[in-house]
């Protein structure tokens, strides 16, 4: 169990299964990124569970019924490279969403997140966004794409991952206590290089065949 209030660990067979291969050094890159697709796809219940819904009359071929729909526009907002994985589990249970992308770096002397590509609809007032990263570390470049985000006055503001490490969790709740986080499973802690252990490596090496 965890203690963080705002954090919610999705455990289900499935998940377990594809974590398996995620985890495993040998996964080829192909499984890989299926895998990260998959495990997406199962988060996304649980992450559009508070949605707002709107009720709406619709024509069966019987008579007309009451049913309900999502009442604001949803924008995934994969963070530039790994969150991409992400992407198609999402769309295939959210097809109708946008997708916008944000890329960040560190800036080698300050060490603080830079926003280096940004492809955002122009107003993002009324929108509900959720935010893509795999992996949820030491939670700097999280907590910058949040603050970037949030000065563009979302509606609301939630975001989902494969892994966090509890450090990275505590960054981000102290910075964003607001933001649900969704995740598949939290690890233990970082190692000295800002790795999560036990973890899967570096996710956007291993999704697109880049490890050396």
């Amino acid at each position: 169990m965890h203690s963080f209030s705002n954090l919610r660990v999705v455990e289900h067979p499935l998940i377990l299964h594809y974590l398996s291969h995620l985890r495993h050094r040998d996964t080829p890159t192909e499984l890989f990124a299926k895998c990260v697709e998959q495990v997406a796809a199962l988060l996304v219940p649980e992450v559009t569970r508070d949605l707002e819904l709107e009720p709406v009359s619709i024509p069966t071929p019987l008579e007309t019924c009451s049913c309900h729909r999502m009442a604001h526009p949803v924008v995934l907002v994969p963070i530039l490279r790994a969150g991409l994985g992400m992407v198609p589990g999402f769309k295939h249970l959210l097809p109708e969403a946008m997708v916008a992308h944000l890329g960040l770096y560190r800036d080698e002397v300050s060490l603080e997140p830079v926003v280096y590509y940004k492809k955002l609809p122009p107003d993002l007032r009324g929108r509900d966004l959720i935010v893509l990263d795999p992996m949820l570390a030491t939670g700097g470049t999280a907590c910058a794409a949040l603050s970037y985000l949030k000065e563009r006055h979302p509606r609301s503001i939630r975001m989902a991952g494969l892994l966090a490490a509890p450090e990275g969790v505590a960054h981000l709740f102290a910075n964003h206590p607001d933001v649900p986080v969704v995740v598949a499973a939290l690890d233990r802690e970082l190692n000295n290089k800002g790795y999560i252990l036990p973890g899967l490596g570096d996710a956007g090496d291993r999704m697109f065949g880049t490890e050396f």
